[in-house]
């Protein structure tokens, strides 16, 4: 089978197209035909270890995993001893990180992770970005207990967290104030913001609505910047940075708002519910581009210009593809 492989950490040119054995599925596991992929900021940290801490958890000289992808959507092919809630011929999509491997024609990954079935209108590719975004901006919604009366801004609405944050918060009775720039101002409205800022034409930090919690989904804004906006109680967290990994330690020693940040945890009813939000299809992913398996480096450098809306769909051409 063909796979976008690196074999050691660097720029996106260290990937390269290759035939590899085809994986077969263990205990609990599936075998999935894939149709489409992603290629997002976390296998972008993951191909280049880059920060440095990345070495950590995906190999501190090598890379432990040859083949990235974190999300998938693809048809199930054939499922391990002991798999009951999905069959052969299930159109699933699905989120890997931590194992990988999406970024090839076939792929196994547990019977047990974020998987859910596609919607019967819903193709693939708009299918393979349903779940990073979504899983992220989840984490961080029930972290802080988002849900009716919540005034919540969120920052970098246009990206594919973003975009998935307006959506499930707007789903769980939050109003939201979303800050993009201009060309994606509309864009940001359609998915329900009930008002967005243009940060290009205004600053967000001069607004004088209050809010109960900031959310920074790209992680290019500040605690000290969002301070002034949040109310006594609030609260302000972002996707990434050292300094508020550090400053949420600190929370309980500081009165007034305070830093919460997401750490990854493992959480069935969360998984549970974004399963449920995908496949009655109340949740869509922004699409940005799509690009085909053998332009993967191509993806990768566009991802890394940091320019990308939503998402960017690796489309892994196969002759007998159909929805």
């Amino acid at each position: 089978m063909r796979a976008a492989v690196r074999t050691r950490f660097g720029p996106p040119e260290v990937v390269r197209i290759e035939e590899v054995d085809l994986p077969s599925p263990g205990e609990g596991d599936l075998l999935i035909t894939v149709r489409a992929a992603t290629v997002n900021r976390t296998d972008c940290a993951n191909r280049s270890a880059k920060p440095f801490v990345m070495r950590f958890f995906t190999g501190f000289f090598r890379p432990k995993f040859a083949i990235l992808g974190t999300e998938f959507a693809g048809v199930v092919e054939a499922v391990g001893s002991g798999v009951t809630r999905f069959t052969v011929g299930d159109r699933i999509c699905g989120y890997c990180e931590g194992t990988f491997g999406a970024h090839a024609e076939y792929m196994t990954v547990s019977a047990n992770r974020l998987i859910a079935k596609i919607p019967t209108d819903c193709s693939y590719a708009d299918a393979a970005p349903s779940t990073e975004g979504s899983h992220y901006a989840l984490a961080f919604l029930r972290l802080t207990d988002v849900g009716r009366g919540t005034n919540l801004l969120i920052y970098g609405a246009s990206g594919a967290i973003g975009s998935a944050a307006v959506q499930i918060a707007k789903s769980l009775g939050a109003t939201v104030t979303a800050v993009s720039g201009t060309a994606q101002v509309d864009l940001v409205r359609s998915l329900g913001a009930d008002r967005v800022i243009d940060y290009q034409t205004e600053d967000f930090t001069k607004d004088e609505d209050r809010y109960d919690i900031i959310f920074d989904s790209v992680g290019k804004t500040s605690f000290r910047a969002c301070r002034p906006l949040l109310k006594p109680t609030g609260v302000f967290s972002a996707s990434e940075g050292w300094l508020n990994i550090f400053l949420s330690l600190m929370k309980r020693f500081v009165s007034g708002p305070k830093v919460i940040f997401p750490f990854p945890k493992r959480d069935p009813e969360g998984i549970r519910f974004l399963t449920e939000l995908i496949e009655s299809g109340e949740y869509k992913p922004v699409i940005d581009r799509s690009y085909p398996l053998e332009e993967i480096v191509e993806a990768y450098r566009y991802v890394e210009t940091g320019q990308k809306v939503g998402s960017v769909v690796i489309d892994v051409d196969r002759a007998d593809e159909s929805t």
